[in-house]
């Protein structure tokens, strides 16, 4: 059984042939109107969403499929007690894949172990969302006509930003990638993250910390914005202290290359000004569309993959991961702090971390 959990989950080759879909898709919708006839997507959204929810709905009716799910946690046995495992179980029943958001880090992936359908992750809390990385690459091969040789600068909450960490972990498996990574410090990359692109180094990735966009514009071929996600913080006043850290305007935007573009997962709150969605370079609306076809690319993949699969008796926990249930997760918004699941870790190195939200233990 092929699941979308994390972005490594494919192979650079499978990415690339989502995206090719994807292409022939936007060349000939009518051609796909009807491959998912008779198919159903569940989509299970315990987190408020707007874009992805919709995107892949839409996908899925532009396919031929039907929809159906919840878009509130509130409104489904959740509040009854019932667990992630038990959910996946029982939708399973009822449609032929899932889209699963959670506000808890690993939910999608406890959601693989249980389900008897493909699972997509639809953004895990902070830690991951593997199909907006797919319409980013998209876009960035739309726009830019390839995957490679590019300097990308990443901006604002990238601490928090699950965009942001799946998108780096996906451009970090191409060659001649530059990185520069611009927050402030209390939103840096996470440690693990850093770990990710060191990894990579053979490959000639290459990145930098700095504190200002300024300094860095006339550099990038794409700039990647982020804004500060209030949900994300425990602590009020640290979040006010840093929400207005990083505005993109038009005099910072006459710093950039002609050909630069700029990219956002949205929603956006004040971090891009009004003034630059007229310039030519803004390519956050024409991102969100690509969102919708790579999706449509993905579900039709996963369904013929998937065809006829069944899974296994006992969960495969994938290469490297191991269970030890003596071992605890730190991490709060982790779903191993909450469900009863089996810890499952990896190592790293000297380092052993959680295979739900890669939290060091």
């Amino acid at each position: 059984m092929r699941h979308l959990i994390d972005p490594t989950n494919l192979s650079v080759s499978e990415v690339g042939e989502i995206i090719s879909l994807a292409e022939r898709i936007i060349a000939d919708r009518p051609g796909y109107s009807q491959v998912c006839r008779g198919k159903k997507l569940a989509t299970l959204f315990y987190e408020p969403s707007t874009r992805t929810r919709l995107s892949f709905e839409s996908a899925m009716l532009e396919l031929g499929g039907s929809v159906i799910g919840f878009s509130d946690a509130a409104s489904s046995s959740v509040t009854k007690g019932e667990t992630v495992a038990d959910t996946v179980r029982v939708v399973s029943c009822f449609a032929d894949i899932i889209a699963m958001r959670h506000f808890k880090e690993g939910a999608p992936l406890v959601a693989s172990q249980y389900a008897r359908i493909p699972v997509i992750n639809a953004g895990d809390g902070s830690h991951s969302h593997p199909t907006q990385t797919l319409t980013d690459l998209l876009t960035i091969k739309r726009e830019k006509g390839r995957l490679d040789h590019l300097t990308i600068g990443f901006c604002g909450d990238l601490k928090f930003g699950r965009t942001v960490h799946s998108l780096i972990k996906a451009m970090s498996r191409y060659e001649g990638i530059r990185m520069i990574l611009i927050s402030p410090e209390a939103l840096r990359l996470p440690e693990y993250m850093l770990h990710e692109i060191e990894n990579q180094k053979q490959k000639g990735v290459e990145f930098r910390e700095v504190r200002t966009m300024e300094e860095v514009m006339p550099e990038l071929d794409i700039l990647y914005m982020t804004r500060v996600q209030k949900e994300r913080f425990t602590n009020e006043s640290e979040y006010e202290r840093v929400k207005d850290s990083f505005i993109l305007d038009p005099e910072k935007m006459r710093a950039a290359k002609s050909d630069m573009i700029v990219l956002h997962p949205l929603p956006r709150v004040n971090e891009i000004t009004r003034e630059v969605d007229n310039d030519p370079r803004a390519a956050y609306f024409r991102q969100v569309e690509n969102g919708k076809f790579v999706r449509m690319a993905l579900m039709y993949t996963l369904l013929q993959w998937n065809e006829g699969a069944r899974p296994a008796a006992v969960p495969d926990l994938g290469p490297g991961l191991f269970i030890d249930n003596t071992k605890r997760c730190p991490n709060p918004r982790c779903i191993s702090a909450t469900e009863n699941v089996d810890r499952v870790f990896y190592r790293v190195d000297d380092a052993c971390r959680c295979a739900y939200c890669d939290a060091k233990i």
